[in-house]
């Protein structure tokens, strides 16, 4: 068993990690940058150390920082969480050679999996189905206009490497080729410091499922089902479930068989995710990605099966066994996720970072609410958007859908912009409950069938008025002496309740 670990990551992830470790008896080690020195990831851990300052490539990304922290605390591994350096093989690499365990598969499965054409080219080899296109990078314009007549439009341009969708342009006409194959190199290039791209068909409205695989380094190669992930912004993922509501359990065998070839075929260790896109029409999938690291959404899939992901992880990054075995696995019940943003979906979704002056989350049976925040909070604006998860499970999927619409009518959270307000509108959305929902979902419907409430959008508004009022009162209550120790955070809190009930919220 490992007995300290080095958090390369903050936020709720961070947090995750950090009690999955202690509940271990796994020591840890915080890192933080200058502009998360408040943050409750820092608290939380054994020990902290400051990195750099609040830009990531001066702080969470910089590797050589990293290791020397592990070498001064003692720390004998490393987890990455997810993002920033969970899918760096170079570090990877750098953590082994420094005798650290990395808390992640071997390097060289990340650099498989980490180049999308390596990874199609990999697929291809051990017999899982890919979407038609391009195995090498693109070369010329002429080149990207044959190959796309061939397979024909809509055609989809990726960038080989990164993800989050940056380098990434749909093309429906020949003549919007030569200028999305600009654009998106030109993305690739700076967002990953590599400009190759490729190109493959463009799979119409279809729905994204993934398989949750674990391996471990005995050569164990499990699944534990399935996830439905196809309510997307800017190819980023906002709404899961498990299981997908469409999916026939023939279909679920095939591709979670698939799923674990794929790890088998490059040799995966620990947590991971194949991702395909799955045509429901004639019930046919294709590969599309597998994430070498853990998964935001994997809550549904510890919800519907009863497994600490983040455990098993950091039991087999110590060279055991993983802690179950197929026959153990079982799916009981339903669940739902939702990541929680500061952003304004009536803007674009637009990021929208702040303080939060107001909080109140939902709590009572089959809820969970896995955050890093707190009421004043500063939302720093140098990183990613989401603020926390709210995962609820149910015995079925209506009842996790009514689960979730009382999770989010109790969620309070004033000061910021945020989409709590999209969420409650897609609870009640028809196509949402019928199970309709694919990757064009939001496309289709936000701002036509699927309306914004409003009221609930405007929490920050009511935090104003909340927070004026409330400060009047405070004043008030001062000069008449009445010796009740009035604060005006604390009037506002009781404020905007009062607001938000007279608004019928």
């Amino acid at each position: 068993m490992l007995t300290k670990v080095v958090v390369a990551n903050r936020g709720e992830i961070a947090l995750r990690v950090m009690r999955a470790c202690h509940d271990l008896g796994i020591a840890t080690v915080a890192i933080f940058s200058e502009a998360d020195r408040e943050a409750l990831h820092v608290r939380a851990a054994d020990e902290a150390v400051c990195v750099g300052p609040a830009p990531s490539a001066e702080s969470y990304l910089r590797q050589d920082r990293i290791l020397e922290v592990a070498r001064q605390t003692g720390a004998d591994a490393i987890h990455p969480g997810y993002g920033f350096l969970s899918e760096n093989s170079d570090f990877a690499r750098r953590v082994e050679e420094a005798g650290l365990v990395f808390v992640g598969p071997p390097a060289s499965a990340m650099d498989v999996m980490g180049d999308k054409l390596s990874a199609r080219r990999a697929m291809e080899a051990a017999g899982v189905p890919v979407v038609p296109g391009t195995t090498e990078p693109l070369g010329d314009l002429q080149e990207g206009i044959r190959v796309a007549a061939e397979i024909g439009y809509p055609v989809m341009i990726k960038a080989s490497a990164g993800g989050g969708g940056k380098g990434m342009r749909r093309v429906d006409r020949p003549e919007d080729l030569a200028g999305a194959l600009r654009a998106a190199r030109s993305e690739a290039g700076s967002s990953f410091g590599k400009d190759e791209v490729y190109i493959e068909k463009f799979v119409v409205n279809p729905r994204h499922v993934e398989v949750q695989v674990f391996s471990d380094a005995h050569g164990s190669h499990l699944h534990l089902f399935e996830r439905d992930c196809s309510i997307q912004r800017r190819n980023q993922k906002l709404v899961e479930e498990s299981p997908c509501p469409v999916l026939r359990p023939e279909v679920r065998d095939r591709m979670t068989t698939v799923a674990t070839r794929a790890a088998a075929a490059i040799g995966y260790v620990g947590a991971g995710t194949v991702e395909f896109l799955y045509d429901h029409a004639n019930e046919s999938f294709y590969f599309l990605e597998m994430n070498t690291r853990l998964q935001v959404e994997h809550p549904v899939t510890e919800m519907t099966t009863g497994v600490d992901l983040v455990q098993a992880q950091l039991i087999v990054a110590g060279g055991a066994p993983a802690p179950f075995e197929q026959a153990d696995l079982r799916q009981s019940g339903h669940a739902i996720e939702v990541r929680i943003c500061a952003e304004d979906p009536a803007d674009g979704f637009r990021p929208a970072p702040g303080r939060i002056a107001a909080l109140r989350v939902p709590t009572g049976p089959w809820v969970r609410v896995d955050a890093a925040w707190y009421p004043g909070y500063e939302v720093p604006i140098h990183y990613d958007p989401m603020l926390a998860k709210l995962i609820v499970w149910g015995r079925d999927r209506d009842a996790a859908i009514r689960a979730m619409r009382r999770a989010l009518s109790e969620f309070a959270l004033t000061g910021i912009r945020h989409n709590l307000a999209f969420f409650r509108a897609v609870m009640n959305h028809a196509p949402f409950i019928a199970g309709e929902a694919d990757t064009g979902y939001i496309a289709r419907h936000l701002g036509v069938d699927l309306l914004l409430d409003e009221g609930n959008a405007d929490d920050a508004e009511v935090a104003m008025f909340a927070a004026a009022i409330a400060a009047h009162e405070d004043r008030k209550a001062k000069r008449e002496h009445t010796g009740a120790e009035a604060t005006t955070a604390g009037n506002a809190w009781a404020m905007a309740g009062r607001l938000r009930t007279l608004g019928g919220r």
